[in-house]
């Protein structure tokens, strides 16, 4: 009796674990969806710096299982295909069409091997050629277009490095090329396992060293030879012709750069020792300086590794960083120090210090600026005139000034001082144009008295963007153009003349595809014309709604109907909200309007508009603004703020008569979908919630995330607050959790959706955990995408539109 009572409960048990983990092959979402989901996107557009030639870069919708099941190994920050020695996951091309944009003549790009996935496509410096790479099964090789003669040719066998992320640069004279290569005599790694000859050991110091939670770091000595080996390249001098010689050692290479005038090259190293607690970027960096011939004149500077910075999103490293070439001159490098120790916390009146030396690089360097803020970048036009900028992001204040580079010693003029929160006052960007050394600086008129500015024009009504003059000597700016924006939205690519008002813009509309136009006044004259891929959805209606917060936040949302969809025959319509929560320091900038309603409605993999076929309404980039004036930091009250958000959008809608307040899902991706959990947790205001590859456990990010520069030490009431695993037992209404079973996102672990799952489960809550094979944070594959489109299908269906 006692064996059969034992056999019995086995029995039970195993059919609950089948019933809990039954296995369920790949399915396919309605066919209103997969109809959509498989349309092909357009190119990508790239355009040279002279605006005479427009490259279309063929794309898929998808990459294929197959494709993402590849090898992969995961070292220092990096994730690389060890079968072709370059990055495992990169954006790829299919086709190259070459299109000139004055006559609209064109040639395709064909005869490269099968299976080609094209990249790194890039123009010549006096755009005469454009190179790319080619990645096969065999490896990666280079490639070069001459647009003079519409040829092109294979200039490297498959031979090329792209673990770091580049793989080659063209040399200043157009004519030959940098390629980062596989060292001719590279060692084959060890086939063996590689036994460790001891435990792995870390140690602290009693420094305090801080760090995000990265992933797919080194965590061993044998993690540091498989790093060696498939980052270390050597550089080859590479002839458009195709002749080769051999030019810099092997290293790892994380840069190569050029002076203005083509006599001194930059290259950039990353050394030992390595760490285990952050990745390649804040290795030690070695600053080499070589002649144009290669030969190695002087260190420039040794980055020591960067493991201690102190806390806070203003924290930089002490000594020299952003080191580059000034634009204007022949051969002058600038670089920022900080001067309060790089510690936002030290109380200074200047943070930062510019300096500048020139070739050959052993005087003494030359003070340019000192900043009250963190340095954010110089635009350079000449001896006389520069615009520099600092930024502190504790306040969101950016302020940019002009400097006369000849004359530092004189006093900066503030041309900006404003908050990066207030779109509404954005003055755009300086226009620049290529000087003599093919270099971007200051675009200015000939008299030098005028400068211009564009920018994205964000207002109440939308965004219409704009070109203006700025007077240099008395600041005052004059509109000279700006885009139409009632029914349309046009956005400026580029400026070929500012004075003829000669541009090249795209306009779209809701269903109207973006097309690029040249314009020269009021005359326009098409360049593409890209039709709209999705005229079976162009009957869904758009529009844009506004509405108040309970706090008297201004709040906006883009309201999707379904085709045909009558109010009073049809009532009201179940809906999801899509959302990402974004922080602020000032309420009145958080509820600017930064987006037109005339923009054409793209759909991609995660795109909830798809359910408006599906019978939903779509309440999308619903704003979820989290708000702390003062001394009050944003995420002090995160989780009041999030359900005030949602409840004035479900009562916008609710009013506006289209949707069934009971029958609302939230969902959301990342930071959306810990927006999600929390919303399940801390109300009742949806009937059930879709998060994908979000994080719930805020301390297993310690030292911070998203915008939150705090530590769980100086705010684990707030942490512990925001977390919805802690919270778990609240969770009372239907959660979908999907996450890439590789995510590579820091703080997005997988494990994150595991055990907020197990939580629920734990608790007696309803949740279904899906976990796609080999997907990171952005999902990419065919199958694991449309089975992730049939689960919330299935899921919005059953907990919200059939919701009893």
């Amino acid at each position: 009796m006692r064996y059969t009572l034992i056999s019995i409960t086995l029995f039970i048990m195993l059919v609950q674990l089948a019933h809990s983990q039954s296995p369920l092959t790949y399915q396919l979402p309605p066919k209103e969806i997969l109809d959509l989901a498989d349309i092909r996107p357009q190119p990508a557009v790239r355009i040279d710096s002279r605006n005479q030639t427009m490259l279309l870069l063929e794309r898929y919708a998808f990459k294929t299982l197959d494709e993402l099941a590849q090898d992969e190994v995961r070292l220092a920050g990096l994730r690389i295909n060890p079968q072709t020695n370059g990055a495992s996951r990169a954006a790829v091309y299919y086709g190259i069409k070459v299109v000139n944009i004055a006559d609209g003549s064109e040639f395709t790009i064909n005869g490269l091997p099968k299976g080609s996935r094209i990249g790194e496509v890039s123009f010549s410096p006096d755009d005469t050629k454009f190179a790319f790479t080619v990645t096969t099964s065999d490896g990666i090789s280079l490639w070069m277009a001459d647009l003079s003669i519409s040829m092109w040719r294979q200039l490297t066998k498959p031979v090329l490095n792209g673990v770091t992320g580049f793989s080659y640069t063209w040399c200043p004279d157009s004519r030959n090329l940098l390629a980062l290569c596989i060292p001719h005599r590279r060692q084959n790694l060890r086939a063996e396992k590689i036994l460790p000859t001891g435990p792995s050991i870390q140690e602290t110091t009693g420094s305090k060293a801080p760090a995000r939670t990265y992933q797919d770091l080194l965590r061993s000595p044998a993690d540091e030879e498989r790093f060696d080996f498939y980052a270390k390249a050597e550089v080859m001098k590479v002839s458009t012709d195709g002749n080769a010689e051999y030019f810099l050692p092997p290293a790892i290479y994380s840069s190569l750069n050029y002076s203005p005038d083509g006599e001194w090259l930059m290259a950039t190293t990353i050394e030992k020792p390595y760490s285990y607690t952050v990745p390649l970027y804040r290795f030690p960096t070695l600053y080499t300086l070589h002649d144009k011939n290669g030969t190695k004149k002087m260190v420039f500077y040794e980055k020591p590794l960067v493991e201690e910075l102190p806390t806070g999103f203003d924290a930089t490293q002490t000594g020299r960083r952003s080191i580059d070439w000034r634009n204007d001159q022949p051969a002058t490098l600038v670089w920022a120090e900080a001067q309060d120790g790089g510690d936002p916390a030290v109380e200074a009146a200047i943070r930062d210090k510019v300096f500048m030396l020139a070739a050959p690089f052993t005087g003494q360097p030359v003070e340019l600026a000192s900043l009250s803020k963190r340095y954010a970048g110089i635009t350079w036009g000449n001896d006389q005139m520069a615009i520099i900028s600092d930024y502190w992001w504790k306040t969101r204040r950016q302020t940019q000034y002009l400097i006369n580079p000849a004359n530092p010693k004189a006093e900066k003029k503030v041309l900006f001082d404003l908050s990066t929160e207030d779109v509404y006052a954005d003055p755009g960007n300086f226009l620049t144009t290529r000087n003599q050394f093919n270099q971007r600086v200051l675009w200015a008129s000939k008299n030098g008295k005028t400068l211009w500015l564009h920018g994205e024009g964000c207002s109440p009504e939308g965004n219409r963007p704009f070109l203006d003059t700025y007077e240099i000597k008395s600041g005052k700016t004059k509109r000279i153009w700006q885009a139409d924006g009632l029914s349309t939205y046009e956005n400026i690519v580029r400026v070929l003349d500012p004075e003829k008002l000669h541009l090249i813009t795209t306009i779209e509309s809701k269903n109207q595809n973006p097309n690029f136009w040249l314009k020269t006044g009021k005359k326009n004259q098409a360049i593409t014309q890209f039709a709209n891929p999705y005229e079976a959805f162009a009957a869904v209606s758009k529009q844009r709604i506004s509405y108040k917060r309970a706090d008297g936040v201004d709040l906006t949302a883009t309201l999707y109907l379904p085709a045909g969809y009558d109010k009073q025959r049809d009532g009201r319509l179940p809906a999801l909200m899509w959302a990402y929560p974004q922080e602020f320091k000032n309420a009145d900038q958080a509820g600017q309007v930064k987006e037109s309603p005339h923009r054409f409605v793209h759909l991609y993999y995660g795109s909830p508009i798809y359910w408006a076929a599906r019978g939903y309404a779509i309440i999308d980039d619903a704003d979820f603004p989290i708000i702390g004036e003062g001394t009050t930091e944003p995420n002090d009250n995160f989780v009041e703020q999030l359900v005030a958000n949602a409840a004035a959008a479900i009562k916008a809608v609710e009013e506006m008569g289209v949707v069934d307040p009971k029958r609302v899902a939230v969902g959301g991706h990342s930071y959306g979908a810990f927006m999600t959990a929390n919303l399940m947790a801390h109300c009742d205001l949806f009937a059930a919630g879709i998060a994908r590859s979000g994080a719930y456990n805020r301390t297993l990010t310690p030292f911070g995330f998203q915008a939150e520069e705090r530590t769980f030490w100086q705010a684990q009431g707030v942490y512990l607050k925001m977390s919805p695993f802690v919270h778990a037992d609240k969770i009372n209404e239907p959660l979908l959790l999907i996450h890439g079973d590789a995510d590579n996102n820091p703080g997005t672990f997988t494990l994150q959706s595991e055990r907020l799952f197990g939580a629920i489960k734990g608790l007696g809550g309803t949740a279904r955990l899906v976990l796609l094979p080999h997907e990171s944070h952005g999902y990419a594959a065919r199958e694991n995408i449309l089975h992730m489109l049939w689960e919330t299908d299935q899921w919005l269906e059953k907990y919200v539109k059939n919701k009893k």
